[in-house]
């Protein structure tokens, strides 16, 4: 997929202020309007210029297209890196199907996602704050990333958000926010975390909107997590894997003795219900065996070796043929 820069579509630098923006879309949109101009490209045009005008003239779009794009030019191959948005906190308004549907893959890519708003429903409220001079705020959405650990046991956890806000320059500014969030026992990836009254402000007496966390388990160098499952390599001896052991496995919550069943080989899985992520109902560990092989690195290992080698039968390849 390529990058596109949004600010050469709208012929405007990157520290435009919001009415440079809008100055320049409305300029260029009476240019390249189908109904009004003879370009061959008219429509074309105007379909980028609608898409680079709706991301940088929404501070929160703008922003966190400005984080995920540094160092990236127009037409450059491009992928955004997982969880790229994590930390920003965006409204729950988006664009509507039909108007997303005019927009491009690498939009879609970066903005797809967001939860429509923009539509007749949206229209509906602001009729009503029109009449009654209030209404509720907008509910935000953020990502936040957790430890694996976090879901065994809750925890209490200080976030902070990066919220952009536009500064009395008309210019988009990124300002952190704090909070004190308490994480729940037994939370899962991808679940939200409502914070309620953390949204946005209301409008008039309207009371404010809701905050929803999105939660995203760090990548750990020990745990692999399926919905509440867990998996977890499990390194064992050749004598362990051949003659059967009862060895320590760490857990995240704790340490559990296991029985290596004889013969065990590598890929082998062992069970633990009910030890994967709490829930109702909870989901399992699976234990994954990964025969390890010492070094021959001094003369005994290497003795130990050839012994093996020349007293044991033994041909690994032999379901091969060979």
């Amino acid at each position: 997929m390529e990058f596109k820069d949004y600010y050469e579509v709208l012929g405007v630098k990157r520290d435009a202020t919001a009415d440079e923006i809008k100055k320049s879309y409305r300029k260029l949109a009476r240019k390249y309007h189908p109904d009004l101009s003879k370009e061959p490209d008219a429509e074309a045009r105007m379909k980028e210029l609608n898409e680079a005008h709706a991301v940088l003239s929404d501070p929160e779009k703008r922003a966190a297209y400005d984080n995920v794009g540094k160092g990236f030019q127009a037409g450059q191959e491009f992928r955004p890196p997982p969880n790229w948005d994590a930390g920003f906190e965006f409204t729950g308004g988006g664009f509507s199907g039909a108007e997303g549907a005019d927009f491009s893959d690498f939009f879609s890519e970066l903005f797809g996602g967001r939860a429509p708003g923009m539509g007749a429903g949206m229209g509906g409220r602001a009729g009503r704050a029109r009449q009654s001079y209030q209404a509720r705020g907008e509910d935000h959405h953020a990502k936040i990333e957790l430890e694996l650990e976090d879901a065994y046991r809750g925890a209490s956890r200080t976030i902070t958000l990066q919220v952009p806000q536009i500064n009395d320059q008309g210019r988009v500014q990124v300002v952190p926010r704090t909070l004190d969030v308490r994480i729940p026992k037994g939370v899962r990836e991808g679940q939200m975390i409502r914070l309620s009254g953390q949204g946005g402000p209301g409008y008039g007496s309207g009371p404010a909107g809701d905050l929803f966390l999105e939660v995203h388990f760090k990548p750990h160098e020990r745990y692999r997590v399926e919905e509440r499952d867990v998996y977890e390599t499990l390194p064992i001896s050749p004598w362990e894997a051949a003659l059967g052991a009862q060895i320590k496995a760490p857990l995240p919550d704790g340490t559990v003795e296991v029985r290596i069943p004889e013969g065990s080989q590598t890929g082998r899985k062992l069970r633990l219900r009910g030890r994967g992520i709490p829930g109702d109902p909870p989901g399992d560990l699976y234990l994954v065996l990964e025969v390890a092989v010492p070094p021959a690195d001094t003369p005994k290992a290497r003795e130990l070796y050839e012994r093996m080698a020349s007293e044991l039968a033994f041909n690994p390849r032999k379901h091969l043929g060979v």
